[in-house]
């Protein structure tokens, strides 16, 4: 069964080698490891896809690595079988292999890159915050959790008890205004740096598309 582990550990030489090592001992299979962020108090924060036979269970997993000095487990769950963790380059690729279409496709890729469960793209239509593109996953009416159109910068927003969301705005090529939001739920909280990713990739895609 594949695994998405999120785990925070000293960002020093040595760590992810005992990490990994450590969760082999355990019974993991470890397919991918991302870096999600270097902290400014010497921590990193890396997501870890891996696999577990039927006999292993996670709690075992979260036993290990906290037997190591400085890492805590900030979450675990399942993830989809055959999944792979999808780096920003891969979404960019894909994206910009048809330009007419970039944020769209961005938001079709966004919940595999951000291990979320859903995306939307929000227009204004009559001053009205209206979906103009969701994900596969997404639901269909507009989150009320947010003013959207007066966010100014890529921010977090709590939408309920176990729904977090992060939302970045953007401008088209003809000047007009649109919100790429994503929501989880639950957990894990959304980072300042995917908030910084997500601000970027949505740039990208709208210059992009505006060529």
């Amino acid at each position: 069964m594949a695994f998405l582990l999120r785990v925070e550990l000293p960002d020093i030489p040595g760590s992810l080698g005992a990490l990994a090592t450590a969760l082999g001992s355990a019974g993991a299979d470890i397919e991918a490891i991302e870096i999600v962020e270097h902290r400014a108090d010497g921590k990193a924060v890396d997501d870890v896809l891996l696999e577990l036979p039927p006999t292993t269970m996670p709690d075992a997993l979260i036993t290990a690595c906290h037997k190591l000095e400085g890492v805590r487990v900030q979450w675990i769950s399942r993830y989809n079988a055959g999944a792979n963790l999808s780096m920003d380059l891969e979404a960019v690729e894909a994206f910009t292999e048809d330009p007419s279409r970039a944020i769209e496709r961005l938001v079709d890729l966004i919940p595999a890159t951000f291990r979320a469960d859903w995306a939307l793209m929000l227009v204004s239509v009559d001053g009205v915050a209206t979906v103009a593109h969701r994900s596969s996953t997404a639901p269909m009416d507009v989150p009320e959790a947010q003013n959207w159109f007066a966010i100014m910068e890529s921010t977090a927003i709590e939408d309920g008890e176990d729904t977090i969301l992060a939302a970045t705005p953007g401008k088209d090529g003809e000047g007009k205004h649109f919100v790429v939001i994503f929501g989880r739920h639950g957990v894990p909280e959304v980072l300042n740096s995917e908030l910084a990713r997500l601000r970027h990739m949505v740039s990208l895609a709208a210059s992009v598309a505006s060529v």
